[in-house]
């Protein structure tokens, strides 16, 4: 990790050193450092709101912006979207310095402002994330594998939906005890997805408790070509043969894909 990305995450960590104010999420040297940050910002009739912040410094930050979710049970969807999008136009203007600190100052200091606009007002749902703005051009698609769902009913559900607040395309698919998830959309989206399903409670374990998901892995994720096919929704599927769900991959012009990975796992 970059020293100057190291330095910020060490100052943040003793910034916000109250008990769950701060959580490092995952650290990898392809993939950065995902972490959470717990604050409160006036809103309106001077209430201060919950806060949750995640976020997604790329191995490049600072170079390029980094991944923003935004979670509070105080604010719509529609809130959420706007005060991300507010953020990511302040990072623009901090491109190439650290910045997470500036903008949690920035948003404490503005987020009154931002919801007093008639275009954030609208919308009854409840936010739990916002939806990504991308640097990456064109479609992308990524493969999952599941190890398994305990709380099938829930985690079915929970991917659905953020599959639609994502916008994002493509298949939950089971076969046996194998369970893959095929997406297409914004990379940027993608990579969001990606946080949820490892930060949120999706699932519950041995014990019936609420818990992360710790065993998924990213099989393949691409660029969309030409011989892909572009999918129109996010479906849930169940095949009853490898050889169903082998045509549902020649189908989509993922040959190569179902060979090279999904094979592996019948094995």
């Amino acid at each position: 990790m970059a020293g100057p990305v190291q330095e910020e995450l060490s100052v943040l960590a003793a910034i916000f050193c109250r008990p769950h104010e701060w959580e490092v999420l995952s650290r990898s040297e392809t993939d950065g450092t995902v972490f959470r940050i717990h604050t409160k910002a006036e809103g309106f009739m001077d209430a201060d709101i919950p806060l949750e912040l995640v976020f997604h410094l790329p191995v490049n930050y600072p170079s390029c912006l980094p991944g923003i979710s935004i979670n509070s049970e105080q604010l719509t969807r529609a809130q959420c979207v706007t005060v991300k999008e507010k953020l990511l136009e302040q990072a623009e203007s901090l491109l190439s310095e650290p910045m997470v600190h500036e903008l949690v100052l920035w948003i404490q200091q503005n987020l009154r402002h931002i919801l007093s606009q008639p275009e954030t007002g609208s919308g009854s749902e409840k936010c739990t994330f916002s939806t990504s703005t991308t640097m990456d051009d064109g479609l992308w698609i990524t493969l999952l594998h599941l190890d398994h769902m305990r709380a099938k009913t829930k985690y079915v559900k929970t991917v659905e939906k953020w599959a639609s607040d994502l916008r994002l395309t493509g298949r939950l698919m089971f076969m046996g005890k194998i369970i893959l998830i095929l997406l297409q959309g914004d990379r940027n989206n993608l990579k969001e997805y990606l946080i949820l399903q490892k930060t949120s409670k999706v699932d519950v374990d041995s014990s019936g408790k609420k818990c992360k998901e710790k065993m998924i892995s990213v099989l393949f994720e691409t660029k969309v070509q030409t011989e892909h096919k572009r999918f129109l929704a996010f479906e849930v599927k169940e095949y009853s043969a490898l050889d169903e769900l082998q045509k549902e991959f020649e189908t989509a012009g993922l040959k190569k894909l179902f060979s090279e990975f999904v094979l592996a796992l019948v094995k």
